[in-house]
């Protein structure tokens, strides 16, 4: 079997958590290099800038690009452009069409571009869609809510414009109800939650409607302490489907039909693998413009400041 040489570039929490050990358990892939500022992985070589990594290291033919969204494009592009498949965290970018410039670069370069949205892949989500494929839809609710201190202490950038704030968590859920859903969805109203002071906000509800007029009813909050929330219920006309912890536990009808544990990067960078190996490209962009229409169309209010 081929092995890809990959580089990481950003290595801030998600990468160390969860990017490195999904590459290490994965044989089609072996991390050669990383790319950081602020220091890298022990035992990995460690470059200043992309652009020395990709002059120095023509070995490398895959980059998973793990920075903050607001400086994702030039490093895609770059890469692209340099022959490299690509994969990107989630979100996959600031805005939609930056992306869809990417995907037509990486069709024009004969490379693989990869936008990941990481709970498509919790052990719940493909069979809820199945499920949900022969059902008529009455009604959905999201509730998405966690302690944004937890799980992004100290990381102003979520708060900066592209930075997208609660639908950084958000867009997971988004993410979710758009592969299990056996039609699409669109946005008819919202409403977002603005700290003073802050560029992006700290809560939101919205609703959406299906083809056939059921209302998809979301709330995001990252206020909530104690017990983090991660939930999707679905009714049918003929039963009921909850996925919970954020995909990895499903309960149909009352009962408990799987509950597994963290799998999704494992599962992200086997899909990557089968996309390189085979020169496809996979970029899903509904979740991202459900973000973009929220912001377009939501009423606005300010909350209190936010201090983490």
């Amino acid at each position: 079997m081929t092995v890809t040489e990959i580089a990481i570039v950003g290595v801030g929490k998600i990468a160390r958590d969860q990017h490195v050990p999904s590459i290490a358990a994965n044989t089609a892939f072996n991390l050669a290099a990383t790319v950081s500022r602020s220091g890298g992985i022990d035992g990995v070589t460690n470059y200043a800038t992309l652009e020395e990594l990709l002059s120095q290291r023509p070995d490398i033919g895959a980059v998973a690009l793990c920075m903050p969204p607001q400086a994702r494009f030039e490093a895609a592009r770059t890469a692209l452009s340099a022959g490299r498949h690509v994969l990107l965290e989630k979100p996959p970018g600031a805005t939609v069409a930056e992306v869809e410039t990417l995907k037509k670069l990486a069709s024009e370069s004969n490379v693989s571009l990869f936008a990941t949205w990481h709970s498509r892949f919790a052990a719940g989500v493909e069979t809820a869609r199945q499920w949900l494929s022969e059902r008529s839809i009455s009604s959905v609710r999201v509730t998405w809510k966690e302690d944004v201190r937890r799980w992004h202490p100290g990381q102003d950038w979520i708060w900066q414009p592209g930075g997208l704030g609660v639908f950084d968590p958000g867009i997971n859920a988004l993410s979710i109800v758009t592969a299990i859903l056996p039609m699409p969805v669109h946005l008819v109203s919202a409403e977002l939650e603005f700290p003073k002071g802050r560029d992006a906000p700290i809560a939101a509800q919205l609703v959406m409607t299906g083809g056939d007029g059921f209302l998809v009813e979301a709330a995001f909050d990252w206020r909530q302490t104690g017990p983090q929330t991660w939930t999707i219920e679905v009714d049918a006309q003929t039963g009921r489907l909850v996925l919970s912890e954020g995909g990895a536990v499903l309960d149909i009808d009352g009962k408990r039909v799987l509950a597994e544990g963290d799998g999704e990067y494992a599962a992200i960078y086997a899909r990557f693998a089968e996309l390189v190996r085979t020169g496809a490209s996979e970029v899903d962009l509904s979740p991202l413009v459900h973000v973009a229409d929220a912001f377009m169309l939501a009423r606005r209010v300010t909350v209190a400041p936010f201090t983490d």
